[in-house]
């Protein structure tokens, strides 16, 4: 084992050390992972125990925190991904890594809230080898089925904090059909894809990819994650060289990213042989009524024609249009005047959310600034605005007491 260390992290971890906000522990969560992630590099033993010394700590420490933002959950999620390979990787002894097991293993169980429980999904990564997989999966089964059959005869709710370990164990052990088995007795009431799943990766590790696809699809049903379950499906068919096929069943709904502009780059990332506008166009063909939200991915992607088409289909956030006129009343003025002009129609049909005088000003900016760029003759513009404003909703009164000086000039 590596030499004693004092771990800065340690004492900061003491039970209830934190009150009900959240900002404080997720702080020291991260620097927690500051402090043994650079020593993963020169001392990966050492490294490895303050990753399980940190994670035996972790939930007495926060467990009065607030969790309801979701944030506190997220970073303890984060801290699992970034130490679980540390732990994994670590060159040990059986004994040395069967009692990081054991300790890790009390945490989970000892965990109320409960914030550990994506540490379980990992379980099979930690045992490092088959052999100690297959002892964990011999330790947890027998209860797991215990409760499934208990819960089959009964018709009632059973809950057990080792399940995702045990179905991690068990199919790092290999024993996938027993896996299969196990997982079909929790199916007396409905289909859980977050149970299943590790039977579609039993399936796919077994070279049987159809009857993964089909195992996987078939776990759909009320409240089931179905970007999850397609993005598994579009896996197997890329990782088979299926790729024509994998977009065509599962790229759309596969994929979600914060923006639709991430959600595009996401896209074309995995597909690069697709051509972007296709990707684009089937995005926006997903979302019927909300073509304007996928402005920001044409502009951004190049296609400035196709931007503008979309922002005249639906409603475009204003703010985002003009950012674009005013970004870009140099380099593409009459692209610029069109953003902009559209910005300003928008806020006449009320889009957007709290807009301001602030946000009427600047359309007019950038749309002057095109203007100018573009050669076209001021006055045209105007009277194009004021017959905007005049064609438009209740908003237009708005525009036009904003504006009213200089369209008058």
């Amino acid at each position: 084992m590596a030499t004693p260390h004092k771990w800065q992290f340690a004492p900061r971890f003491r039970r209830n050390a934190f009150g009900w906000k959240s900002d404080t522990p997720i702080q020291r969560i991260k620097e927690a992972l500051t402090e043994i992630k650079p020593i993963a590099k020169k001392e990966p033993v050492l490294a490895a125990e303050g990753a399980v010394l940190f994670l035996e700590k972790l939930a007495p420490a926060i467990e009065q925190v607030d969790s309801s933002s979701g944030g506190i959950g997220s970073a303890v999620n984060r801290a699992i991904e970034t130490l679980v390979p540390i732990i994994a990787r670590a060159d040990v002894t059986r004994a040395v890594r069967e009692k990081w097991l054991e300790r890790l293993w009390d945490a989970l169980q000892e965990d109320d809230m409960p914030y550990l429980e994506y540490l379980g999904e990992f379980w099979g990564d930690l045992c490092a080898t088959p052999e100690i997989a297959s002892k964990w999966a011999d330790y947890t089964s027998p209860t797991l089925e215990t409760m499934w059959d208990h819960c089959a005869r009964t018709g009632e709710y059973g809950y057990y904090k080792g399940t995702a370990a045990c179905l991690s164990a068990l199919y790092a052990s290999g024993r996938h059909d027993e896996l299969l088995e196990l997982i079909a007795k929790s199916e007396y009431r409905h289909k859980s894809w977050h149970n299943r799943v590790w039977g579609a990766k039993a399936l796919t590790a077994a070279g049987k990819h159809a009857e993964a696809i089909r195992y996987a699809e078939d776990s759909k049903g009320l409240n089931a994650p179905l970007t999850a379950i397609a993005a598994f499906c579009e896996g197997i068919l890329l990782g088979s060289g299926f790729a024509d096929e994998a977009y065509a069943r599962y790229a759309v709904e596969a994929t979600y990213a914060t923006t639709n502009l991430a959600t595009f780059k996401a896209i074309v990332k995995k597909y690069p042989g697709k051509p972007r506008e296709t990707i684009l166009r089937d995005l926006v063909a997903s979302q019927p009524g909300n073509e304007g939200k996928w402005f920001a991915a044409a502009k951004d992607a190049g296609f400035f024609e196709l931007a503008l088409e979309l922002a005249n289909r639906s409603p475009s956030d204003p703010r985002t249009l003009i950012r674009a006129a005013r970004d870009y009343a140099a380099e593409r003025p009459e692209f610029a005047l069109a953003a902009g002009m559209t910005a300003l129609r928008g806020i006449a049909n009320g889009w957007g959310y709290d807009i301001t005088g602030i946000d009427v000003l600047d359309a007019y900016a950038a749309v002057m600034a095109a203007t100018g760029n573009a050669g076209v003759d001021e006055s045209v513009v105007k009277a194009n605005v004021r017959a905007l404003i005049a064609g438009s909703g209740t908003g237009g009164d708005f525009v036009l007491r904003i504006l009213n000086r200089q369209l008058t000039d």
